[in-house]
């Protein structure tokens, strides 16, 4: 239907333009019928050999664009800067370790001796430690010592704390570690620390001998109180002196007596007042043993 309506409309035209241009009495003028049977048969020559009308139908015309439409340019993706992922940030729960107050790395202990590992803290987070807070043991080697112990009192932040657990050194020789922690009231471990010893065993009826030099260090800068345990394998006289990490020494070496194998105690009270600064003193045994045995560290935050 669409070709027969295009023939006839082609016709149509064609016969109105020959119609305008020949003269009203030109004798070769040619009939209406015949004028428009020949625009006729031309159109169909033309759509046969095509076979596309050269007018569109008009309901497949694209209509032209509204005056005043916007137009818009997409931007690539790659052009946008990218979204940074959020971070999680806690300043909470947060310890820094000081030193170890007593039984610093690699100290001697006799087979089976029980001991107090102490160690200093302080807390750089913004949370208090309360009692809800706990020492926790970790991994490695517990040395019988406690699978939790809550802290004693609240612990503010930017103050320091002297944490100890009481321990027994393993029955054979060798070096060992146990790994240990700081437990919020959450369950959750924030910090980590530990203890590392050598164990000795002392063996019985050889030579008169200072075993074991264990410290421990209380009190808060400038004054420090220093406790230390002598341990020896037997019967026999101990002499000894003090060092500092300065240079000092004793000028009146101390001595002690012991009847068995068994462990004495002298303490001293120390004056330290370094700001920022950490110091410590060494026990030197002039005899039986000829060497230095331990060492108390303390410092001034």
């Amino acid at each position: 239907m669409r070709k027969n309506h295009a023939v006839l409309a082609a016709a149509m035209i064609v016969g109105a333009l020959l119609a305008c241009n020949l003269p009203a009495n030109s004798p070769s003028q040619q009939s209406p019928d015949a004028i428009l049977t020949a625009a006729a048969l031309t159109v169909e020559a033309q759509l046969s050999a095509s076979g596309t009308p050269t007018i569109p139908p008009a309901d497949t015309a694209t209509p032209a664009p509204a005056a005043n439409t916007p137009t818009f340019t997409a931007v690539p993706s790659a052009t946008l800067p990218p979204v940074p992922a959020a971070t999680a940030t806690s300043s909470c729960d947060k310890a820094l370790f000081i030193m170890d107050v007593s039984y610093p790395d690699n100290t001697v202990v006799p087979a089976g001796t029980a001991f107090t590992k102490t160690w200093r803290l302080q807390n750089t987070g913004s949370c208090s430690w309360t009692p809800s807070y706990a020492l926790v043991f970790v991994s490695g080697n517990s040395m019988n010592g406690p699978t939790a112990q809550a802290l004693s009192g609240n612990v503010n932040p930017g103050q320091t704390v002297d944490i100890s657990a009481d321990l027994q050194a393993p029955s054979d020789n060798g070096t060992y570690t146990g790994n240990w922690g700081l437990r919020n009231a959450s369950g959750v471990i924030f910090s980590h620390f530990y203890v590392l010893i050598k164990v000795n065993s002392v063996v019985s009826g050889g030579p008169f001998k200072v075993s074991h030099v264990s410290f421990t260090v209380s009190g808060s800068c400038p004054n420090f109180h220093i406790v230390v345990a002598i341990t020896t394998n037997g019967a026999g006289t101990v002499n000894y002196h003090r060092v500092w990490n300065d240079g000092g020494t004793d000028t009146s070496p101390g001595t002690l007596t012991f009847g068995s194998a068994s462990t004495q105690s002298v303490s001293y009270d120390t004056y330290f007042g370094g700001a920022h600064s950490s110091g410590w003193m060494d026990i030197y045994i002039d005899s039986p043993n000829h060497q230095e045995l331990g060492r108390a560290n303390y410092s001034c935050p």
